[in-house]
């Protein structure tokens, strides 16, 4: 017969399953009001803050829930986990294998070599350099070889009252004469009124040119000389066309630039300006390319004394925009005369002074070895005629009736 067991070793048994059982227990209904909060909405989240539902009640709470006091003290021990947020799925890509180096290897940055180009380039520029060099040294030569310098000296001590003009004329020569390479002659026509200076310039241009070129190069044409209104126009064409040909032919083989002058260009008859204007034109062969013309007439004259008069006490010449405006008006007088000046570089002439026309007696009379007595030249000037505007005086002809009254003299 068996014995019965006490009571007492039984409840020392079951006393701890019992306790482990609500442990258990407890952590179950933990575990499941946990999960039900984490599949409630946000929505149902927010309520429970607002209503208070779903708090765990602790010691010493109201089971009642009254009094706004137990709410905010129950809801410091009720707390909400965050519902974990899916990421989005990222695409796969294929990612660039890494390069490996062997181990025995070491790295080393890529190395600044010297291109060799350089050394090339740097050559290329010095070339370049002495070409330029030589090309500017060829472009002096040139204009030594036909000694402008003397030429502007010997034209401002011989030529008065017309500095604007010579500068002008001294500038378009030594640009032109730099080189031996032109897509068009140059023509230069001198324009002014009587007596200014223009013959005599044209004269000291055949002068200065004849010695540093040769007789050959020269040309002078006066219209009433070699071509008087009696003779046949034809001839006279024919002289002409030989006269240049022969001239430029010659200048060509010495690689030089001729000289021609025309005079007296008011004088020459219209078949002769539209023959002469044929050598005017940028088409043709190379030696009728490499000249220089120049044309001296008094067209124009009237046009440029008016200007004067009217703009005495400006300095007509002396402003740019005075000097533009005067040899617009006198370039469209010349077309009216003849297309032929569209293709010439005007220079002007304008009146001379009365300081002008003494300068020319003291000059003429200390070349015919006169003593140059101030009184005895006021005296002589004052026979001449003048334009009176204000306090300036402008000679009717210029210098030109200077020679008959120094002749008086003898």
């Amino acid at each position: 017969m068996a014995m019965p067991v006490p009571r007492q070793r039984i409840s020392m048994v079951t006393s701890p399953l019992r306790a482990a059982y609500r442990i258990r227990h407890k952590y179950l209904v933990m575990k499941r009001k946990r999960v039900s909060s984490e599949q409630r909405g946000p929505e149902d989240r927010e309520r429970l803050e607002v209503t208070g539902e779903g708090r765990v009640s602790t010691k010493g709470q109201d089971p009642l829930g009254r009094g706004t006091r137990s709410r905010a003290k129950a809801s410091e021990y009720f707390t909400f986990e965050r519902i974990p947020v899916k990421a989005p799925r990222r695409r796969h890509t294929h990612k660039k294998r890494r390069v490996l180096y062997p181990n025995g290897s070491k790295k080393y940055l890529p190395e600044e070599k010297t291109s060799k180009a350089k050394h090339c380039l740097f050559l290329l520029s010095i070339i370049v350099f002495f070409q330029i060099y030589n090309a500017i040294e060829n472009l002096d030569d040139n204009v030594l070889k036909y000694d402008l310098a003397g030429l502007e000296k010997t034209l401002k001590r011989e030529v008065f009252g017309q500095s604007v003009a010579i500068d002008s004329l001294m500038n378009l020569l030594k640009d032109y004469l730099a080189t031996h390479i032109h897509n068009k002659p140059l023509v230069l026509s001198l324009n002014g009124p009587i007596g200014v200076g223009k013959s005599l310039v044209g004269r000291l241009l055949a002068k200065h040119f004849r010695l540093v070129l040769s007789d050959d190069l020269v040309y002078q044409y006066f219209a009433l000389h070699h071509c008087p209104a009696e003779d046949n126009v034809t001839s006279c064409r024919q002289e002409l066309a030989l006269g240049i040909s022969e001239m430029v032919s010659r200048a060509e083989e010495e690689e030089k630039i001729p000289l021609l002058i025309f005079d007296e260009v008011e004088f020459m008859h219209p078949a002769l300006l539209d023959f002469l204007q044929n050598y005017f034109q940028p088409n043709q062969t190379n030696e009728f390319l490499n000249v220089v013309y120049v044309l001296i007439s008094n067209h124009g004259q009237g046009e440029i004394a008016k200007f004067v008069l009217h703009n005495a006490s400006s300095g007509v010449m002396r402003q740019p925009a005075k000097s533009e405006e005067l040899l617009f008006i006198v370039r469209s007088s010349l077309l009216h005369i003849h297309p032929l000046w569209k293709h010439a570089d005007i220079i002007l002439f304008t009146l001379l002074e009365r300081s002008h026309v003494l300068e020319c007696f003291l000059e003429k009379m200390m070349t015919e070895g006169f003593y140059p007595d101030t009184g005895h030249v006021d005296k002589l000037s004052s026979e001449l005629n003048y334009y009176s505007v204000g306090v300036h005086q402008y000679s009717v002809h210029g210098c030109k009736h200077v020679d008959s009254k120094i002749n008086l003299l003898h």
